[in-house]
Order: structure tokens, then C-alpha cells, then sequence
């Protein structure tokens, strides 16, 4: 499969995820996104159109700890990161938006270590 045909992949599975899942004001959108360096979390409000928080291996607080960026363990440490944010901003309950990519490995990682952290999806 050709790089082309496999981002088209990716964004009709994304556009397919998006029919369904929505964030509201009182529970907004955990949206992750994957790259082969980083990975990137945002809690986004449909209704508003605002981010609410976000977090990624590039922030600052993480930058420095991190000993690579494209592995599992970061992406846990992004996951408790955006839980910590989202605590301190009275964010309890969100809605989980994969944004296309399979539910495995450093996507679920981010999950388990948000869920661990005190976020309810």
C-alpha cells in the first residue's frame, strides 16, 4: 500500500469517528494524534470550538524527561500529563477520539495512562 493510499485510509477512518463521536461543553473531546516522532493530545470542545487543554511530548514539562519521544513509555507520560491538566481545569469526563489510528500500542497507552490519572471515558 502506497504512502498516498494509506493517509487516505486514515482520513476516512478519522472522518468516520468524527460522525459519531462529539464533545460538549460538560464533556469534551480527548482528540490524539500519532506521528513517528511525537504524540499530541487535545481536549477540544465542538460545542465552542475552543481547546480546552493539550499535551504532548514537545510541552515543555515532558521535553526534558524524555529520552525518546515516539515510544510507549512517552506516550504515558503525555496520558498523565493530560489528565493532570484536565484535573486542575475541572475536566472529569471526556469523550476518546483515536483520530483514525487503531486502538493499539502508543494510542492506548495515552488511554490507560488518562484513565489511570482520574479522566472517565
Amino acid at each position: 500500500m502506497a504512502l498516498a493510499e494509506k493517509q487516505l485510509a486514515r482520513v476516512r477512518r478519522q472522518a468516520r469517528v468524527r460522525d459519531q463521536v462529539r464533545g460538549t461543553d460538560a464533556r469534551p473531546r480527548l482528540c490524539v494524534f500519532r506521528s513517528n516522532k511525537h504524540i499530541y493530545a487535545q481536549v477540544v470542545s465542538d460545542q465552542t470550538g475552543r481547546t480546552l487543554a493539550a499535551a504532548s511530548t514537545m510541552t515543555p514539562a515532558l521535553k526534558g524527561q524524555l529520552t525518546k519521544t515516539g515510544n510507549r513509555d512517552a506516550a504515558k507520560q503525555v496520558g498523565a500529563l493530560i489528565a493532570r491538566v484536565c484535573q486542575e481545569r475541572g475536566i472529569h469526563s471526556v469523550v476518546f477520539d483515536r483520530n483514525g489510528f487503531r486502538y493499539h500500542g502508543r494510542v492506548q497507552a495515552l488511554a490507560d495512562a488518562a484513565r489511570e490519572g482520574g479522566l472517565q471515558f
